[in-house]
């Protein structure tokens, strides 16, 4: 990020690493981590199989995005899935599918290395960028 900052987006407070946290044997789920207002998600078992035919995730059209004709209504839809959706797909981008798999192995790479080198990369006090969560501003925050 640019040494000159024009606004600040904030620190974070530190929260434990959720994958240091699966690897121990743990009798209770942190507080930090439940969603009361929420209900449970069903139970599986290690033999269930989850069907993913019937999910539709939303499409971001990126030519819509750039066209003068579609680009007011293509940004409305942007501004609604951001509303209700916590994710979507980006289409039509022009990134080969090649360099897309390769960030996928890349970034799974990282994620697989032990916290102390994943923690070279942590986020600077009052930045957003870097490894870590970004917005955790209270104890009582929940974390999706």
């Amino acid at each position: 990020m640019d040494a000159q900052k024009l606004t600040s987006l904030g620190g974070s407070l530190l929260v434990p690493n959720v994958q240091e946290l699966a690897k121990k044997t743990i009798t209770f789920v942190p507080p930090r981590y439940l969603r009361p207002d929420q209900q449970d998600p069903p139970l599986l078992n290690i033999n269930s199989t989850i069907s993913f035919s019937s999910i539709h995730v939303p499409l971001i059209d990126f030519n819509c995005l750039v066209s003068g004709d579609s680009m007011d209504s293509e940004l409305d839809n942007c501004t609604l899935l951001a509303k209700i959706w916590a994710s979507s797909s980006l289409i039509n981008h022009g990134v080969s599918s090649s360099l897309v798999e390769k960030v996928k192995v890349e970034i799974q790479e990282f994620f697989n290395l032990p916290l102390e080198e994943k923690n070279r990369f942590f986020q600077e006090p009052g930045d957003v960028e870097g490894y870590g969560q970004a917005f955790v501003v209270s104890e009582e925050q929940k974390h999706c």
